[in-house]
């Protein structure tokens, strides 16, 4: 709804560059129009009031997650806007306000019915849901060695051709591709989409030290969940995992769980990396925010237990971790501080997609993506592009 105007009040503000101790957030048509101290705030008529008095909350910028499949027994390969929304509904309850949605290695029909959907919900979605900032490519064009929980039968050599075709059916809305670059024509096809403002990832990969620097040569910046499903660190060859650590030009994802890598492993991420080079995300599937039992990935069945996701086999099939709980996780595996927090799960994303001019930070002009924590970093309120899209208890 338009010139809905809210007032945030009485709150620990992490405003972009600076933190305000007790402050205020005014929105209007969806945007932040004011951040101050609580001192400078003039007229509050006209405004729905959010007065978080008497309590210690604190306002960050809304969280951004660049890799999910699913939630709440939706998932992106489902092709339907019912499955979206459902997804966009129930992700702010976790603190997410922006989200890639992410397809996975399956037939050309499947993802080409889940790309022209996501599309088509876009162009069309509503403020006060989480929103679709694009599509994250994961697969079909990854190595058969290391394909996790993707279907063999489906993965592929990149294909320039087939993208370009995918890139016009979601109205170049893929913004972030996972590849394998070892595979014939990988480097080529990294040098297109680079070339095409698409993020190149390596995932699913079993490319040795030497053909990563090939590939960060031919444009590849990122690294799809660091550690999982692709060539570890050895001391004769790095590895993806050593190149990794190693490229300032790598931004890594990390699935800040504590099943898909140990608190260490995450840690020692963090401690090579820093916070600029690390993004929290979540890899989840349809299982997350339901009970333990057996679900439904790519086709194969997926058993959850003790909110593990696997195949029968034992594969890691996804995850159902939130990104609110991975804040929490990463601030307790690394000792970092909560700002640092922040930019894993929020700015740095917005800062490689592009966005940061609209996204990632609380500052005056941005959307309104807003999400309030208690003392104990539990989300009590989101707020996605100016309204209300999520109240705890």
């Amino acid at each position: 709804m338009d010139n809905q105007k809210l007032l945030v009040k009485n709150i620990e503000i992490f405003a972009e560059n600076h933190k305000i101790k007790k402050g205020f957030i005014k929105i209007i048509n969806h945007k932040i129009e004011e951040i101050n101290t609580l001192d400078k705030l003039k007229s509050e008529e006209e405004y729905q009031v959010l007065d978080f008095s008497n309590t210690k909350a604190k306002a960050i910028p809304g969280l951004i997650d660049v890799h999910i499949h699913g939630a709440n027994g939706a998932d992106v390969m489902d092709g339907t806007p019912e499955a979206l929304k459902v997804m966009a509904t129930t992700l702010p309850q976790e603190g997410t306000t922006s989200f890639l949605a992410t397809t996975m290695t399956q037939s050309n029909d499947n993802i080409e019915t889940a790309i022209t959907n996501v599309a088509s919900y876009i162009n069309q979605q509503p403020n006060g849901q989480a929103e679709i900032i694009g599509i994250h490519l994961e697969g079909p064009f990854i190595n058969k060695d290391r394909k996790g929980a993707q279907p063999l039968e489906h993965i592929k050599d990149p294909s320039i051709s087939l993208f370009k075709k995918w890139n016009s059916l979601a109205n170049q809305h893929i913004r972030l591709v996972t590849l394998a670059p070892e595979l014939q024509g990988g480097l080529e096809f990294i040098q297109f989409l680079k070339k095409h403002g698409v993020i190149a990832s390596a995932g699913h990969t079993n490319a040795t030290a030497h053909e990563i620097n090939s590939a960060i040569d031919y444009g590849l910046s990122h690294i799809t969940h660091l550690y999982n499903q692709m060539r570890g660190f050895h001391h004769r060859e790095p590895g993806v995992v050593g190149a990794a650590w190693l490229h300032d030009q790598l931004m890594v994802e990390i699935i800040a769980d504590g099943v898909h890598s140990t608190s260490d492993a995450v840690n020692t991420a963090f401690q090579l990396k820093g916070n600029q080079k690390m993004l929290l995300i979540t890899d989840a599937m349809r299982a997350k925010c339901l009970q333990d039992g057996d679900y439904e990935l790519g086709g194969q069945k997926v058993i959850v237990q003790d909110q593990k996701a696997t195949l029968e086999d034992g594969t890691l099939a996804g995850s159902t971790l939130k990104l609110g709980d991975a804040i929490k996780n990463i601030i307790n595996f690394t000792n970092c501080n909560f700002e640092e927090a922040i930019s894993m799960a929020s700015t740095n994303a917005a800062k490689e997609l592009g966005i940061g001019d609209r996204k990632g930070a609380l500052a005056t002009g941005k959307d309104a993506d807003i999400v309030i924590l208690n003392e104990g970093n539990d989300i009590i309120l989101t707020i996605c592009r100016g309204e209300i899209a999520y109240k705890g208890d």
